[in-house]
């Protein structure tokens, strides 16, 4: 690749479970410690919590300060943007934070990401990459969260979302196949949807799926309208109109194809 080098696609990292004190916080009290104990000067002390609002990268602002108040670090969404500008984010995230996840990850991008960043991992269904140290990534929440899809032909987009709750510390349970043309298929795995705190469920074509799930279960369901279906799916907008017009309360809706948001949304909850 020469010139600009522009990327058309997304990338994504992976993190321990969401907390309100936040992984951001326990540095903190670790960088406290060590100035006590004399291992850290009071100077160079400053100069680590003095960018922790953001740090002005000239391409982007990374936002330093969200794990901190979130409890996760910040995303980055890759789509869009230029190689060169992706590796300088991410060059700096490795630098500063315990976990790194970029989205819609592009095949050539991760050719690109993996020569220049070895240590990251990456999942091409999902178009995900991350990384994160070992010790970290053997802490889980042990929560279980059911992710569920009509069709096979949304397992793209649950992926996306069953990466993302990987990364940030739950296990996922890939339910996949169970549409409403069977409604019998989903009746079979019940019992284990009734367990979870939250599902997520995918789906497209008329959507129907999230309605009928949040009706047998007593946690919330965050709905992801896919863009599967034929001429009058709309790209997903029919299943997206579909979810939001849902009779069976407790339904959260993501954005079209948005696996990401989903799992993020999910492991919120899970949090609480």
């Amino acid at each position: 690749m020469s010139g600009r080098r522009s990327i058309g696609h997304a990338a994504g990292f992976r993190s321990q479970p969401v907390r309100r004190s936040g992984s951001g916080a326990s540095a903190m009290q670790r960088l406290l410690r060590a100035v006590a104990a004399g291992r850290v000067t009071p100077r160079e002390a400053f100069e680590r919590l003095r960018v922790l609002p953001y740090e002005h990268l000239g391409v982007a602002r990374l936002d330093t300060h969200r794990v901190v108040r979130r409890g996760f670090p910040e995303v980055v969404l890759c789509e869009g943007k230029e190689l060169a500008h992706v590796e300088r984010i991410v060059g700096a995230m490795l630098g500063r934070l315990d976990t790194v996840l970029l989205t819609r990850v592009s095949p050539a991008l991760r050719r690109c990401l993996m020569a220049r960043f070895p240590q990251l991992r990456s999942d091409e269904v999902a178009r995900l990459m991350w990384w994160k140290p070992v010790a970290a990534a053997r802490r889980r929440s042990g929560a279980v969260i059911p992710v569920v899809t009509a069709g096979t032909a949304d397992v793209p987009v649950a992926e996306e979302a069953a990466v993302t709750l990987q990364v940030m510390g739950y296990r996922p349970e890939r339910i996949y196949d169970v549409g409403v043309a069977g409604v019998h298929r989903l009746l079979h795995v019940l019992p284990r949807l009734r367990r979870a705190r939250v599902v997520v469920v995918a789906a497209g074509m008329d959507g129907a799926l999230p309605s009928v799930v949040s009706g047998l279960v007593a946690g919330p369901v965050v709905a992801v309208p896919t863009s599967v279906g034929y001429g009058a799916n709309l790209r997903g907008l029919s299943a997206l109109l579909a979810m939001l017009n849902s009779c069976s309360p407790g339904v959260a809706v993501v954005n079209i194809d948005n696996g990401f948001g989903a799992g993020y949304l999910a492991a919120t909850i899970a949090a609480r």
